[in-house]
């Protein structure tokens, strides 16, 4: 690598950092989704540590009721695409720094071709379904998401999706009400608000990026403006949440998809245990009963499994197996479209084999 310019120097002298932390920030390919109050700071912020791709998804316009807390922005640029001013704005402050532009709404239509090659989302959005949306597809992705909202003179902040930790939906299952949330726009927010949050989910940004400190995985933080209080909760994973997420996911990935998976029958599949050759994975949690006996049967939870097939032949003869064959399917189609060519999955799951056992 070029030896990085003089602009980094003061943090490359941290002893955490140095050059080799700098070339893992050139190298680094962050997301952010909404470049409103906290997109900003957190864009200012990733842009000028040398961040080397920086990705933008926003639809909105710049508003001049923005302006009290969007300083990315000024007067001339209200009715002008807010990606595409921000863009602007970034590259003049570091030209060192890929910014790609999506001037685009966050969409299940467009959710998976916009994040497919980036390491890190960052959720600036300020509204609740978008966040669902956004967290289902990081966790198909295995992508972590760094979350914040802000609300009046209050915010939270935490890491979702961080090395198998809880997701969104973990902290905040899905409610039928939730159309009737409000946000920002409608409640308003102190201006300096958003950009405490922001800097606060750069830093967790970088701290990934980097590899050091502590990232805020299984926590949620919570910020009073006007008592200057910092809080913390902490919070475990909810398997069933969980689950709602990956399967959501799935089925957002996949709702193109027109070609038949080839299916595998009970009797068939106790014939392609005996074959070494068959890689039969199991895509179940840990948690999930009963299991199987059998020493040709890999054990893969879907969190893990993009990355436990990274090396494999796409040719290679694959057998999916879940608890009903939702999951299978899906994730079969899913492989599908990475150019996976020779899948199977077992039709009704584990309890088709369980009925013929019984039998």
């Amino acid at each position: 690598m070029t030896a990085p310019s003089n602009r980094y120097n003061r943090q490359i002298s941290l002893p955490e950092i140095g050059i080799s932390g700098q070339e893992k920030l050139t190298n680094a390919k962050v997301l952010v989704i909404g470049a409103g109050g906290l997109g900003c700071p957190v864009l200012q912020n990733l842009a000028a540590t040398g961040v080397g791709s920086i990705g933008i998804v926003d639809g909105d316009v710049v508003e001049e009721t923005n302006l009290h807390r969007q300083f990315l922005y000024t007067l001339n640029d209200c009715g002008m695409n807010k990606v595409m001013v921000a863009s602007e704005v970034l590259s003049n402050q570091n030209p060192e720094v890929k910014v790609i532009c999506y001037p685009t709404y966050f969409t299940q239509e467009n959710a998976f071709e916009i994040v497919s090659d980036y390491q890190i989302i960052v959720d600036c959005t300020d509204n609740v379904m978008t966040r669902y949306l956004i967290n289902d597809v990081a966790l198909v992705k295995n992508i972590p998401m760094i979350y914040a909202s802000i609300h009046k003179f209050e915010g939270q902040l935490a890491v979702f999706n961080y090395k198998s930790g809880p997701t969104y939906r973990c902290f905040f299952p899905e409610s039928e009400n939730l159309k009737e949330l409000s946000n920002c726009n409608e409640s308003g927010v102190l201006g300096v608000l958003p950009n405490t949050l922001g800097v606060l989910q750069a830093n967790e940004v970088l701290k990934i990026i980097l590899g050091i400190g502590d990232v805020l995985s299984g926590k949620l933080l919570l910020y009073n403006g006007l008592n200057t209080t910092f809080q913390t909760i902490t919070f475990q994973v909810n398997e069933t949440e969980k689950e709602k997420g990956m399967q959501n996911g799935l089925t957002i990935l996949n709702h193109t998809t027109t070609k038949e998976i080839n299916t595998i029958s009970t009797s068939d599949f106790f014939t392609a245990l005996s074959n070494k050759e068959n890689l039969i994975i199991d895509i179940r949690e840990n948690y999930e009963e009963p299991k199987l006996a059998f020493e040709n049967i890999k054990l893969v939870p879907l969190s893990a499994l993009e990355n436990y097939l990274e090396n494999t032949n796409p040719n290679q003869k694959i057998i999916l197996f879940c608890q009903v064959g939702d999951r299978s399917k899906l994730v079969a189609q899913y492989l599908m479209r990475k150019g996976f060519t020779n899948l199977f999955h077992l039709q009704n799951g584990i309890e088709a084999l369980e009925r013929v056992t019984e039998n």
